[in-house]
């Protein structure tokens, strides 16, 4: 069997034709009939792949895909179309749906999907870390010992540049291996869902609480526990989250007994939480807690070697053996800035697949963003100058709006604001939103005796 399968859609036609294809495809099959339905199934049940119909009455598949990117982030979605409705099934691939069909299709459809989405989910989840780069393949050789022991692991560095794949490869390489992998985005969930979601519930702990919950705490013990963007973590739960790396039991909302865990966290971050501690956003014992093993992975622009590299195994785990890229179009890519780094690459080819009918996708089949050159006269030749100017272009573009650029660069508003504070105190300009005062948090300059780590490899 390739695993367990859910179908959503409010035509039972629909659901019985889905179930039959996929049961040959090898899978188990559950359907549910609306947005909500599914829901309470993600809840109890563990699904490979969710199969969405994009337009269903109270929760479409564009707010389903929200809620299940919320609650699992690791299961690919995707999106059922009818043909008049593709451009939104293309606008659910970015907001994170794996691929879309469009109706009417056949099982021969379903089953070339279902093998782009497979492959590309076990690429992404297997542990493996496809690298050229020298100085990354230090920082594995690093990871690779530290995953044989029980340290707490902090990985930094940019959004997208493949922090949590990381995290797999640390989990892939420890005696933890077959046990529970758990990923939670600090950014992702409300401040106020967040500590129930950690640390877990007992029934009638608060309104809404109908039933005991366990935690992601709780759900990985034995294995790994990713906090992915741990600098987001509201401070009030920063202390709690302390006591249960000390004391390896965690306190249920609720409950009165803790409860014991086993497991090794690996906390990732794309803001520089030395920073965050100098202007009280972030404790310094849970930074020193956390960053006992440190690990710094480079972005993309700075791993010249991993483009093509990361490109053609892109390729083959979306498009096939049969898809290939031309030596124009790898070239195009090589002289890319990638200020969105793996990430970006990723969707580039993955879109350039999906709009293509041709084997080999071509230089005209790329559709890229932002400077075209890493070492070209006007392109920003330092990775702060890289983020500067895309955060100071894209507040721009939103005509100063905070939370609309934020969004639209994919990191907190908290951050953006951290950045904007920065940039001011450094006398550079920065775009004022319409009529209003923008409120920053203005953070403090870097210790200038920050100790160096021998684990800060790259």
């Amino acid at each position: 069997m390739r695993g367990h399968a859910l179908v959503v859609d409010d035509e039972p036609q629909m659901l019985v034709a889905m179930d039959t294809a996929l049961r040959r495809a090898g899978f188990n099959v559950t359907t549910a009939a609306s947005g909500l339905e599914a829901l309470e199934k993600v809840e109890s049940e563990d699904f490979a792949v969710v199969f969405t119909d994009l337009r269903m009455p109270r929760l479409d598949g564009l707010q389903l895909l929200a809620k299940l990117k919320f609650q699992r982030a690791d299961v690919p979605v995707v999106m059922m179309t009818a043909y008049g409705t593709i451009q939104n099934a293309v606008q659910a691939m970015k907001e994170g749906a794996a691929d879309y069909l469009v109706k009417p299709f056949d099982a021969r459809d379903v089953d070339a999907v279902i093998k782009r989405v497979v492959a590309s989910s076990a690429s992404m989840t297997s542990g493996e870390f496809l690298t050229a780069t020298p100085a990354v393949r230090r920082l594995l050789a690093v990871a690779r010992k530290a995953a044989r022991s029980t340290a707490t692991v902090l990985v930094e560095g940019e959004s997208g540049t493949g922090k949590e794949v990381l995290a797999r490869f640390i989990h892939s390489e420890s005696s933890r291996k077959s046990r529970p992998f758990v990923a939670v985005n600090c950014a992702a969930i409300p401040d106020s869902l967040l500590e129930s979601e950690l640390f877990g519930h007992e029934r009638g702990a608060f309104t809404g609480a109908t039933m005991r919950r366990e935690g992601k705490f709780e759900l990985a013990s034995g294995g790994t526990l990713l906090l992915d963007e741990i600098g987001e973590m509201p401070r009030e739960l920063q202390a709690k989250l302390l006591r249960v790396l000390q004391e390896k039991t965690v306190d249920r909302i609720g409950g009165r007994e803790p409860v014991p865990v086993d497991l090794r966290v690996v906390a990732t971050t794309n803001v520089d939480l030395a920073a965050a501690v100098e202007s009280a956003d972030f404790r310094q014992d849970l930074y020193y807690r956390l960053k006992v093993v440190r690990l710094h992975l480079p972005p993309l622009r700075n791993r010249p070697e991993d483009i093509e590299l990361l490109a053609g195994a892109f390729c083959a785990a979306l498009g096939g053996a049969e898809r290939s890229l031309s030596e124009p179009a790898l070239k195009r890519l090589s002289a890319h800035a990638w200020p969105g780094n793996v990430r970006e690459l990723k969707n580039v080819i993955e879109c350039a697949l999906t709009l293509s009918s041709s084997q080999q996708i071509q230089e005209q089949d790329l559709f890229l963003d932002g400077p075209e050159s890493r070492s070209g006269s006007s392109a920003p030749r330092t990775v702060a100058e890289a983020e500067q100017s895309l955060i100071l272009s894209t507040l721009e573009q939103t005509n100063g709006n905070r939370t609309r650029a934020a969004e639209q660069l994919g990191i907190s508003i908290r951050t953006l604001r951290n950045k904007l504070g920065q940039y001011r105190s450094e006398g550079i300009e920065v775009a004022e939103p319409a009529g209003k005062e923008s409120n920053l948090t203005v953070p403090s300059g870097k210790d200038s005796h920050r100790e160096e780590h021998v684990d800060d490899v790259a």
